[in-house]
Order: structure tokens, then sequence, then C-alpha cells
């Protein structure tokens, strides 16, 4: 396809099917009337929680009805959204949403406080009553955020910024998804269209001028808008450090970090034990250099596959059958309900414009667990992002199957080890598979590729985010400049010596969407650590090693994720999963050494 299609051309069948939701745009308005009435009951509540349990669980019901419904209504607005952000109805819908969404915020956000100003005796005779038994995570989950909550008034004015506060994130995806045109790339196969989607695929082009050229062009349109995506970023930076300072927290991280219970200990283990590993990442940087036979190794050479003789296609339903059959092990019931999942309406499969590049999975409680994708035959990342995405898929279908609504929602730290789990699945496969030592050689370099991107990139994202964070704090100015140099350095340190940086190299660091959420991609990293000693697990052991792994899916938000995947055989809080991931990275290498005769 040289041409990316608009929506309209799309087959529907290639289309995810949002009747778990809502079954036409009619439900959905109705929906939001309904919704904004139910806000309307909340001032009922107000300045009676502490007088009896029935009360308290008379909001606490309450609540989960409001959340329930936005829920539904945020779900269904996000994915038409995404589908097609440039389309004006799905605009709108989206912003009447999150005119909503803040309104309800608002007209709630007496409740938090309220709740944790219940003098500790009262509530410990409250959590006996049994009207409050299915509430106990909620409350005791709540109740450790006591010290941060502010008074009734300063959390209402906070609501009421929740849409204001997502307007850097809404510009930035707007310019790079809809605004910013890459225009086309000459191909041996003639102009194909560049965008943030296709541009991995013109990375792992053979031809070396293709992809020079596609880089080239890429980052010199960033370096067109580098100022307003260095003002957007800072602006993200600066409100996360704003929300810091009021809640009184010693930190952006610390933060971040308080919902999920994990220690920032965690946190810094993760980037010693990548930093203590980065000469085994240098030396394979050295070894991509001599096998490509090139005199420099550029950054617009460290994707594309060293085994070039080796032609992988997929079309979409091969891509289902390969990833099901990968998860077997799983059982019946889990590959079955993914299978048809993929061919029957949960996955929105290819590219057109206006779409939401990348790839993620939204489950929610009332509608099935739909994922976006934007599937391409001809690299196999895609077919490794489909297992991944199906990853979380099915962990939201066990959590919502196995949990009351108030804590069926897992945290993303653990949704990246669901994730990366199937990836390691589909690649043992593969290779079991592999009919001779050329497409042996390519899916080893898959999986170093993968942790690379996954646990060495990620940490270093990890790393700038933790910098341009800790000197806002520190009150230095967050500048184009500031970023850059930041960004570059560590560019440096991670692609060693051997790797040559371009002058817009570190524009990299404008254009990764998940900055935008501070302090989230650490997890990708953590995730997979803790999905290679799952699966290993998994793999070498039996029924009650398959059972332990399901019983992590089903967890849901019951129990914090430290202590879920504890019962599921790993302690995150120990360097020893990053490290034991490492060392697999090191003896890939050295295999893929032996199978090139090298």
């Amino acid at each position: 396809m040289n041409k990316i299609p608009e929506r309209k051309d799309i087959k529907e069948s290639d289309k995810w099917n949002l009747d778990s939701l809502f079954k036409s745009e009619e439900e959905w308005e109705k929906e939001l009337v309904e919704f904004n009435k139910l806000i309307d009951e909340a001032a009922k509540y107000k300045n009676i929680l502490a007088s009896s349990a029935d009360n308290l669980a008379d909001c606490l019901e309450y609540l989960n009805r409001l959340g329930l419904t936005e829920e539904k209504l945020g779900s269904y607005a996000q994915l038409k959204y995404s589908e097609d952000s440039s389309d004006n109805k799905n605009q709108e819908r989206m912003a009447r949403y999150m005119t909503a969404a803040t309104k309800g915020e608002a007209e709630t956000s007496f409740i938090t406080p309220e709740i944790t100003s219940i003098p500790n005796n009262t509530m410990a005779k409250f959590l006996e009553h049994e009207r409050i038994k299915p509430f106990h995570i909620l409350l005791n989950k709540l109740l450790r955020f006591k010290p941060y909550i502010l008074s009734d008034n300063e959390e209402k004015l906070l609501a009421l910024q929740a849409e204001s506060c997502q307007t850097a994130k809404k510009t930035f995806s707007v310019l790079t998804d809809v605004d910013m045109d890459f225009g086309t790339i000459f191909t041996k196969d003639g102009e194909k269209p560049l965008s943030q989607s296709t541009f991995s695929s013109f990375l792992i082009d053979q031809d070396r001028s293709v992809r020079k050229a596609a880089y080239d062009k890429f980052y010199n349109l960033y370096d067109n808008h580098k100022h307003t995506l260095a003002a957007l970023y800072a602006g993200s930076i600066h409100l996360d450090v704003y929300h810091s300072k009021i809640r009184k927290h010693n930190s952006c991280r610390s933060q971040a970090l308080f919902p999920d219970k994990v220690p920032e200990s965690v946190y810094d283990n993760l980037i010693s034990c990548v930093r203590n590993n980065l000469g085994e990442l240098h030396k394979y940087y050295e070894l991509r250099k001599e096998v490509l036979k090139i005199d420099a190794l550029h950054l617009y050479d460290v994707y594309v596959p060293l085994v070039s003789e080796i032609k992988v296609k997929h079309s979409y339903e091969q891509a289902v059958s390969e990833v099901t059959e990968s998860l077997s092990i799983l059982g019946d019931e889990y590959c079955n309900t993914l299978r048809n999942g993929f061919l029957d309406g949960w996955v929105d499969r290819y590219e057109n414009k206006g779409k939401r590049s990348g790839a993620f999975s939204a489950g929610s409680y009332t509608g099935e667990p739909y994922i976006l994708m934007n599937f391409k035959e001809d690299v196999l990342r895609d077919v490794f992002t489909l297992t991944h995405e199906g990853g979380h898929s099915m962990h939201s279908w066990y959590s919502t199957r196995s949990n009351p609504f108030q804590h069926y929602g897992y945290t993303i730290f653990e949704a990246e080890v669901a994730s990366t789990f199937n990836e390691q699945l589909l690649a043992l496969y593969l290779l079991g598979k592999a009919e001779n030592s050329s497409m042996k050689a390519y899916l080893l370099c898959k999986q170093i590729d993968d942790i690379i991107a996954t646990i060495f990139r990620q940490t270093m994202f990890a790393e700038f985010e933790y910098k341009v964070h800790d000197m806002a704090e520190k009150g230095t100015p967050i500048t184009l400049e500031t970023l850059r140099t930041t960004y570059r350095n560590l560019l440096k340190d991670y692609f060693g010596p051997q790797t040559i940086l371009e002058t817009v190299s570190d524009l990299e660091g404008l254009r990764i969407p998940h900055f935008y959420r501070a302090f989230y991609v650490y997890k990708y990293a953590t995730g997979l650590s803790a999905a290679i000693a799952l699966s290993e697990r998994v793999i070498n052991g039996g029924e009650k090693e398959k059972n332990d792994y399901l019983g992590f899916l089903k967890s849901g938000g019951s129990k914090y994720p430290l202590e879920s995947l504890k019962l599921a055989g790993i302690d995150m809080e120990s360097p020893e999963p990053v490290n034991a991931a490492l060392a697999k990275f090191s003896v890939l290498i050295e295999t893929l050494k032996k199978t090139l005769a090298l």
C-alpha cells in the first residue's frame, strides 16, 4: 500500500467492533445525559460519611455506579478519537466527555478528603460492617494517601484543572500525528509515505540510503518544530513539579511511584544494573558494525535486521495463528478467548489517516479489551506487537471476571509483565520452528533487539525523565538546549563510542509520547525483566507454575504489584530479575556469534 487510506476506506471487518460499549452514537449521547444526572447526586453525600457505615457504603456504591458509567463513556470516546483524531465528531465527543468527566471529578472531589478525615477508631468500626467489606481493598489503598490529601476546596480546584492539564499532551499528539506531514521516501518499490507509523519500517530497510533518507527527513521535520515541542514538554514537566509540590511529595518521582507502593530503590536498581552492563551493549554494537560491513555505525543502522536474506511476511490472520499457537502452554481458555478476540472485533488492524500511531490495548470493566494496531505484513515486530497487546487484553479479560469493579484495575507495572511474557513465548516458539541457521540468527537478533529496546532503551528514557525533572525541581531552567544536551549525553553513554550521532539525533527526546505521562517508561524495563523470569518459570515448571501465573493475571488490583509478582514467584525489589535478564542478553549474543560462525 503506497498511500495511507482514509478511515472510510478501511473494511469493516478490519475495524474494531465497539458494540460492547455502545451500539450507536445515539446510545452514547443518552448515557452522557444520564452521567450528568448522576453527577448531580454527589452533593447528597456531603458531610454525612463519618456519621454511619451505611452512609459510607451508600457513597461507595454510588461511586461505583458513577465510575462504571464514566469509564464506559470515556472508553468509547477515546477509542473513536484514536481511530481518527482528525474527524470533527470524534474531537467534539472527546471534548464533551472530558468536560463531563472534569465536572464529575470536581463535584465528587470532597469525598476523598471526607473519607480520609474519618477518625481512625471510627473507620476501624466501619470496616467491620458487612456492606463495607467489599470495599476493604479500596479503602485501605485510599487511606495510604491520607498525608497527601488536600482540603475539599483545594481538591475541587485541582479537579477543575483536569481538562486543561491535558493541553500539552493533546497538543503534542495532534501536532505529531495529524499536522506534521513527513512526505514520502523513494524506495526500490516507488514512493512510499513516511509517517509516525511507517518510520520503523524504513529503519529496517536493507537499503542503507533508504534508512538514512527516512531518518534525516523524519528528524528534520522535528527540527522545524523543535521550539514548540520543547515548550510543550517543559510545560508538562513543570505541571508535574506543581502537582508534587502542592501534595507535599518529596519529588515528582516519589509521587509517581507512591500509588503502586514501589520504592524508589527499584527505579535506582534498574538504572544501576543497566549501567553496569552497558559494556555488553557496546560490544553488540561493535558486532553489528562488523556484520553489516560498514565503517561507522549510525543510529539509522541499529534496527535493520543483521540477516538480510531472510524475508518475513505474515498476513494478519497468519499472525493470529502464530501468536495463539505460541501461547498454548497457558491452556485452551486463554488461547481460544484470545484467538476469537483477535478475529472477531477486538482489534482495529491497519493504519488510516488521522489514526493514532503505534499500538495499545484498552480494557474496561464493561467493554471488550480492545486493541489498536497499525499492522504491517512485512514487519515481524508487528507480530510481536500483536501478542504484546494480546497479553494486556487477556490480563484485562481475566481481571474483570475475577474482581469487582472497585479493584479490578491492575497497575501498568503489572501490565508490562503480562504483555512481554507473551513476547517471550512467541520468540521461543518461532526459534523452535526455525528451519535453518539464517532464520535462527534472525530470531536471535529479534530477541536481542527487544531486550535493547525494552530494557536498555527504556531505562535510558527513565534516566532522562529523572534527570530533567530533577533539574526542574532544583530550579534549573528547562529549555530546548538543556533538554537536548541532557538527552545527547545519554545517547553517548548508551550507544557508546562506536556509534555516530547525527546533529538532530537528540531531538528523539522530544518525540516520545510516554514522556507526557511521567515516570511510566521504567515499567517496560522492569516488566520485561519479570516476564523473562516468569516465562522461564512456567516453561520449566508444571501445572502449579502455570496456575501461579494465571492467578497473577486474575489478581487485578487486589494487591500491590510487587506483592502480586511475589506470589507469582518473582521479587522485583531485588536486582536479581534485571541482572538475570541482562545475563540472558549476553548469552543471546554469544549464541548469535556461533550461529553466524563469527
